[in-house]
């Protein structure tokens, strides 16, 4: 099936963003009197939204109820903040990303991000590390290299070489549910059939599979060969650039 667009997942896809999430969610835990995790933990803990992120992050064995329910809103609360004020720190395009983005613009694909990071810091990062034809970077949209996003436009539209960017919205649903993947597919103007979907996790692999799209497992994400395959990948690339000899 030939490939008519392409749809990217943002955190450990295009952005190798791992250090300053658990940076954010550590500052986060022990601020509420929980204790920290190392770093490559997150591995594990991202991916299916900042709830989840810190439902996953609580003690081993922690009950549900009440008390839990609180802790984890008054964790997600604080993470807008302390992510706000790290977000670009140590965050970065992977090696290979910015040369895949200006190699696929001759093509005329149309590209779109799809994440399941909150809607605002999604398009911020986007149009700060991808302005200007995938080959800008540096600081946020309006000189805040260093600040959570305030109303941020609740909109999806065209940042850098993508003419689709989307984040987590209320009303929405979050991968894996195909449904978003699914209509960013469609306003990217082409059938979800002749879309590929290149993600790094099991999250974006059964999103794909899901929304019958290609399945394009990257090995230089957040999680490894084994999940990517055991959850459906047809592609398994070992460089961004490897994604051109499949298009």
């Amino acid at each position: 099936m030939p490939i008519h667009a392409i749809i990217f997942d943002l955190d450990g896809t295009l952005l190798d963003t791992l250090e300053d999430l658990a940076d954010a969610a550590n500052a986060c835990l022990l601020a509420q009197g929980f204790s920290a995790h190392p770093v490559d933990a997150y591995r594990q803990f991202v991916g299916d939204g900042v709830e989840t992120l810190f439902r996953r992050a609580l003690p081993p064995g922690t009950p549900p109820g009440a008390a839990t329910e609180a802790a984890v809103a008054a964790l997600v609360a604080r993470m807008r903040d302390e992510y706000g004020a790290r977000w670009s720190a140590k965050s970065a395009p992977y090696p290979g990303i910015r040369e895949l983005l200006a190699a696929l613009a001759p093509a005329g694909l149309p590209l779109g991000v799809l994440s399941n990071k909150p809607h605002a810091f999604t398009r911020l990062m986007v149009g700060s590390f991808f302005d200007g034809a995938g080959c800008g970077g540096g600081d946020a949209p309006g000189g805040a290299p260093n600040s959570a996003p305030d109303g941020a436009p609740d909109c999806d539209g065209p940042l850098g070489p993508f003419a689709v960017v989307a984040g987590a919205r209320p009303g929405v649903p979050r991968k894996p549910d195909p449904a978003a993947a699914i209509a960013t597919a469609r306003a990217l103007g082409v059938d979800p059939a002749h879309a590929a979907f290149v993600g790094d996790s099991n999250v974006d692999m059964r999103t794909a599979r899901g929304a019958g799209m290609l399945a394009v497992g990257c090995l230089w994400g957040f999680r490894g060969e084994a999940e990517l395959r055991e959850s459906g990948a047809s592609v398994l690339l070992a460089h961004p650039l490897d994604l051109l000899d499949h298009l």
